[in-house]
Order: structure tokens, then sequence, then C-alpha cells
């Protein structure tokens, strides 16, 4: 279960990711949407850091 909840995540922070590039190029984006992205972007990879962390302590 914390297996597929990790892809699952590390798919939404490639989402977030992608959808951070497509702002960027565009340069008609709004740099709060960039801001919220990427603010976003970090509370997945976070939480993914949080999961690996707490499955690493419980295998060793």
């Amino acid at each position: 279960a914390i297996q597929a909840h990790l892809v699952e995540l590390e798919r939404k922070h490639q989402s977030l990711e992608n959808e951070l590039h497509e702002a960027l190029v565009h340069l008609s984006t709004d740099d709060l949407q960039i801001v919220e992205l990427k603010r976003r972007k970090l509370m997945v990879k976070d939480e993914i850091e949080r999961l690996k962390q707490s499955t690493y302590a419980t295998l060793h």
C-alpha cells in the first residue's frame, strides 16, 4: 500500500513538473501560478521523502 502511494506521489510530482515547465515556457503565465505550482511540487516531494524515510525506518 505504501509502495503504491509512493508511485502515485511520484506520478503527481512528475505531472506538476510538466505543468511547471509549460507555465515557464509561456510568458503569459501569472507569476503567482508559477509560485503555486512550485509550492505544490515541493509539498509532494517532501511527502515522498517522508514516506521513504518511514518505510526505510520500519525495514531497518
